[in-house]
């Protein structure tokens, strides 16, 4: 795009100096009219120059003609070299390979976990399938309010559920884009989604990952949903997310549902061996959905916020 700007603006340079100036013009004109008579001369010396290259390629030439052969062996040289150089310059760099370097440096023990393969992110769940999955958790919500205390069925290998729902209908609106998110933890998270498909045949959805200061302290005044205000969350710092799943094409939220509840418990094991922090071990409130990446020497302030968050922008950029 630089050249052609150059190149635009070279010929509109000189397009200008000829319009402007009666001297510059005729300078131009008789040079093309001293070099047409001599044009048929030229032609013919590069018409001979031609023959003689092609007839010394010829085997039965290789004593007599070596010196011009030596020629053909530096033409294919140089058109081989440039080859080359125009491949390297010009051969597009996916964003994978820019996070793959950016990793590298920032942080070797995922790239080593990853062994170099960078993981894509799969397809943004539809804001339909999340909005009927809070329907369905507030029906089995209300349905495990009604049953008596003493009746309820608890497995006694988890911890007691707790007793508010986590569901927030506000979730529906919530931001799933994945290039808000560091790469330190997106790929930490991608490695879990594919384990958790390949290994226990559970498929994750995203929720929500990055989430702004003001959303966060407006969910900060439900005691039951988080108690961590603006820059207080991972989520402000792109190093965290919620999660769910999908089963026959819906997506499904609530650990009332004792499929989703083992999935969650899953989900866990291996978000923590691959380095996170899993919400379901938390005693005040536990957040089975949610997984964080405890970068070692975070500061939780606005820039360094707005730093770990433009670091996943950038990576996105790169295919734009």
């Amino acid at each position: 795009m630089i050249a052609v700007i150059f190149i635009a603006f070279v010929l509109v340079a000189c397009s200008l100096a000829l319009l402007l100036s009666y001297e510059l013009r005729a300078k131009v004109l008789s040079g093309f009219q001293a070099l047409i008579p001599n044009s048929k001369k030229q032609l013919s010396s590069v018409k001979s120059l031609a023959q003689q290259f092609n007839h010394a390629a010829a085997a039965e030439q290789t004593q007599t003609h070596w010196h011009i052969q030596q020629w053909w062996i530096l033409i294919a040289g140089f058109f081989l070299f440039s080859s080359i150089i125009l491949f390297a310059f010009t051969r597009p760099i996916s964003a994978t390979k820019i996070e793959a370097d950016y990793l590298r440096e920032v942080d070797p023990q995922v790239y080593a976990l990853l062994e170099g393969e960078m993981l894509s992110p799969p397809p943004e769940v539809e804001e339909a399938l999340v909005e009927a999955a809070v329907v369905e958790a507030m029906q089995l919500e209300n349905q495990w309010a009604a049953v008596p205390a003493d009746q309820h069925s608890y497995d006694p290998a988890v911890e007691d559920l707790h007793a508010h729902s986590h569901v927030n209908p506000s979730i529906v609106s919530a931001d799933r884009k994945w290039h808000k998110m560091n790469p330190r933890y997106k790929q930490r998270l991608l490695m879990v989604f594919k384990i958790m498909k390949e290994r226990h045949g559970y498929e994750l959805v995203l929720l929500e990952g990055y989430r702004s200061p003001e959303r966060q302290n407006s969910l900060s005044k439900n005691k039951n949903t988080t108690r961590a205000r603006g820059y207080q969350s991972y989520h402000q710092f792109g190093l965290a997310a919620d999660v769910a799943f999908k089963r026959n094409g819906k997506v499904v939220i609530s650990e009332r549902d004792p499929w989703a509840m083992r999935g969650y418990e899953l989900y866990g094991e291996v978000a923590e061996s691959v380095g996170l922090t899993w919400g379901g071990r938390w005693k005040s409130i536990k957040d089975y959905g949610h997984t964080e990446y405890r970068m070692p020497g975070l500061k939780k302030t606005r820039e360094m916020a707005e730093k770990l968050t433009a670091e996943g922008q950038l990576m996105a950029n790169a295919l734009d």
